[in-house]
C-alpha cells in the first residue's frame, strides 16, 4: 500500500489479478479439489462435493441452453438461500447469460420493475418464502399464465418460468423438467459456448435502490466480482480447509460474491443453515459442520449472540469471517472475536457498485483498529477522500466523500445512462456519496452519508422510494422519510406524514397500507403526522433536524450513542 499526507491510498499485492471468467475459474477448482466438499445446503439436506457440484452446474447450463437462452439474455432468480440458487449462478456464468438478482422480500410491483427494467426473459422462481408467495404473485403479475403449457410465454417478453418445486404449476416449468432438458445438448456445445465468453463481459445486475425512487441495476462483469470474492478470502486466509457459513442472502454481494466466490476461488465449502436467516440454525450449522468462518451483518450476529441457549453451542472451530453490511458496533465486534472465538474476523466495507468491497481489516492488526475503522484499501484497488463540492483530496485527518476505483468498479448502471454518469465520474471514480476520514496509516472511518440513504439490517433503503410509495395514498398530503437509530437494526425508518386537510389517519393504517406491496424493511417502524416540516429558508427540508427532535421525542438516544466502526 502506497500513501502520502493526502487522503489517497494505491492497493498494492503480490498477486495478480484473475484473469479468466467464472465458469473457467470453476472448472479449474474442480480439476483441483474434486472431493472437497463444494456446498451443503442444510435445509434441504443436499451435500455436493466439488465434482458433484459440477455435474448439476453443467447440467443447468445445458438445459438453459435447451430452453434457448443465450449470452447476454437476462435470467431472473427470485428465492432464499438455496442450493439451485448457486448452480444456476455458476451455470448462467458459463453460458454468458446475466444473472438479475431479485430480492426475496420484493413484491408484486417491485418484481415487476426488476424484470421490466432488466428486460427478463426467463426467471428462476421459488414456490414461496416466509409470508410471500411468489406463484400467487406471479400469477397476478401474468395472469395469462393460468391457461398457458409449462414453458411458454406467448406474447409476454418472459420465455419461461422455472418453479424451484416438483408439483406442476400451470404455466411454470418444474426444476426436474428444466434439468431434464439438458438431455438436448451436449457437453461439447457446453464447452463451445463457455469458450466465447470474455471476463470483461456483463454477468450479474443487483439492484439498488435509488434516490429516484427506482432503483437501479449495478451491471458488474465476471472480472469484478470474481476478482472481489478472491481478494475478500485471500485476506482472511481462507485455504481448500475452510469451511464458511454464509447465513447472509445470496442475492446480495455479500452471499454470492464474498460468500460464494470466495470459497470456489480457494476450494473452501460453502455451507447454508437455512433459506433465510435463523439464528438458532446458524449457530447449529458452525457447530455440526465444524466451520472455520462465518459471515453476517451486525444484526445477526447480535441475534446470534443473544439466543437463550448461545453458550450450550461448540463454536471453537470458528477463526474468521466477516462482518458488514452496515455500521458494526464496536462492543459488538469484541463479543464476536471473544465468546464466538472468531479472534480474526474481519469487517469490509464497500457497495454493490464496487463488486462490493474496497476496504478490509486485516488479521493481526490492533484491536482499536480492528473494531474502529472500516479497515485498509483492498489490493488492486484505489481510494481517494474528496472535498465533495470540489472533487479536489484532501489532507488525511479531514472529512470527505470517499472515491474508489480500479477493477471493482461497476460496468455501469443497466440501461441507465444517466444514473452511471453521475456516479463514475470521467477519471472512472466511483463516488460512494459516503463521508469517511482516512488517518496516516491509511485506516478509513465512515462517519456519516452525502446520499440520504437508511442502512436497516444491512438493508440499503432510500426515503425517496418509500416516500413516493405513500404518496399514493389518498389521506396523504406529502411525506418525508428519515432514519432514526436502533440498537438491533443499526437504523430504522420513521415516516413524518402530513395529511390532506380535513383527513385524519392512524399509524396502524398507514403502516398497512404498506404491508403487502412493499418489502417489509421498507415499511416505517414509527410513524409522525405533522402540520410542516423543518425548512431552510430557500424552502429545502432540513432532516437533519427531523432525526434531532425523532431521537428526543422516541427516546432513542441510547441508540443513538452506540459506537460504530
Amino acid at each position: 500500500m502506497t500513501g502520502t499526507a493526502w487522503s489517497y491510498v494505491s492497493g498494492t499485492s503480490e498477486k495478480p489479478l484473475l484473469g479468466m471468467t467464472i465458469g473457467d475459474l470453476f472448472d479449474r477448482t474442480v480439476a483441483q479439489y474434486p472431493a472437497n466438499e463444494a456446498l451443503v445446503a442444510r435445509h434441504q439436506g443436499l451435500r455436493y462435493t466439488y465434482a458433484q457440484l459440477k455435474e448439476q452446474v453443467d447440467t443447468c447450463a445445458q438445459a438453459l441452453l435447451a430452453l434457448g437462452v443465450q449470452k447476454g439474455d437476462r435470467v431472473g432468480i427470485w428465492a432464499p438461500n438455496c442450493a439451485e440458487w448457486t448452480i444456476t449462478q455458476f451455470a448462467t456464468s458459463k453460458i454468458g447469460a446475466i444473472l438479475v438478482n431479485i430480492n426475496p422480500a420484493y413484491r408484486v410491483h417491485e418484481v415487476q420493475y426488476a424484470l421490466s427494467q432488466s428486460g427478463c426473459s426467463y426467471l428462476i422462481t421459488a414456490a414461496q418464502f416466509r409470508s410471500s408467495d411468489y406463484t400467487a404473485m406471479l400469477y397476478e403479475l401474468l395472469p395469462e399464465l393460468r391457461n398457458m403449457p409449462a414453458g411458454t410465454r406467448g406474447n409476454s417478453s418472459l420465455k419461461a418460468i422455472i418453479r424451484l418445486s416438483e408439483e406442476p404449476t400451470a404455466g411454470m416449468l418444474t426444476w426436474g423438467e428444466f434439468m431434464a432438458m439438458a438431455a438436448r445438448v451436449t457437453s461439447d456445445q457446453l464447452a463451445e459456448q463457455q469458450a466465447l465468453q470474455q471476463f470483461d463481459d456483463p454477468i450479474n445486475i443487483q439492484y439498488t435502490s435509488g434516490t429516484t425512487g427506482y432503483p437501479k441495476g449495478a451491471t458488474l462483469s465476471h472480472h469484478n466480482i470474481l476478482n472481489n470474492g478472491y481478494f475478500v478470502a485471500e485476506l482472511m486466509a481462507f485455504s481448500d480447509q475452510d469451511r464458511l457459513v454464509i447465513p447472509v442472502p445470496l442475492y446480495h454481494c455479500f452471499g454470492m460474491v464474498m460468500g460464494n466466490l470466495g470459497c470456489v476461488t480457494h476450494g473452501a465449502t460453502m455451507i447454508y443453515a437455512s433459506a433465510g436467516f435463523d439464528a438458532k440454525a446458524v449457530l447449529e450449522a458452525v457447530q455440526a459442520e465444524r466451520a472455520t468462518a462465518l459471515y453476517g451483518v451486525p444484526t445477526m450476529f447480535i441475534a446470534e449472540l443473544n439466543l437463550p441457549e448461545f453458550a450450550s453451542f461448540d463454536l471453537s472451530s470458528l477463526r474468521t469471517g466477516v462482518m458488514a453490511g452496515s455500521p458494526c458496533p464496536v462492543e459488538v465486534m469484541k463479543k464476536v472475536q471473544s465468546v464466538m472465538n472468531m479472534h480474526a474476523v474481519e469487517i469490509c466495507y464497500g457497495m454493490t457498485e464496487t463488486s462490493p468491497v474496497s476496504t478490509q481489516t486485516r488479521i493481526g492488526t490492533p484491536l482499536a483498529k480492528q473494531v474502529g475503522t472500516v479497515g485498509q484499501i483492498h489490493p488492486h484497488v484505489e481510494v481517494k477522500i474528496v472535498q465533495p463540492e470540489t472533487g479536489a483530496v484532501v489532507p488525511c485527518g479531514v472529512t470527505g466523500e470517499l472515491c474508489t476505483r480500479g477493477y471493482s468498479v461497476m460496468l455501469g448502471y443497466w440501461n441507465n445512462t444517466e444514473a452511471t454518469a453521475s456516479a463514475i465520474d470521467a477519471g472512472r471514480w466511483m463516488h460512494t456519496g459516503d463521508l469517511a476520514v482516512m488517518d496516516d496509516e491509511g485506516y478509513i472511518n465512515i462517519v456519516g452519508r452525502i446520499k440520504d440513504m437508511i442502512i436497516r439490517g444491512g438493508e440499503n433503503v432510500y426515503p425517496r422510494e418509500i416516500e413516493e410509495f405513500l404518496y399514493a395514498h389518498p389521506k396523504i398530503q406529502d411525506v418525508q422519510v428519515i432514519g432514526v437509530p436502533d440498537e438491533k437494526y443499526g437504523e430504522e425508518i420513521m415516516a413524518w406524514v402530513r395529511l390532506t386537510k380535513g383527513q385524519t389517519a392512524t399509524i396502524d393504517e398507514i403502516r398497512d397500507y404498506c404491508r403487502g406491496q412493499i418489502a417489509h424493511y421498507k415499511i416505517p417502524r414509527y410513524v409522525k403526522f405533522v402540520d410542516a416540516f423543518p425548512m431552510t429558508v430557500t424552502g429545502k427540508i432540513q432532516k437533519y433536524l427531523m432525526r434531532q427532535q425523532s431521537v428526543a421525542e422516541l427516546g432513542l438516544q441510547q441508540a443513538d450513542a452506540v459506537q460504530v466502526a
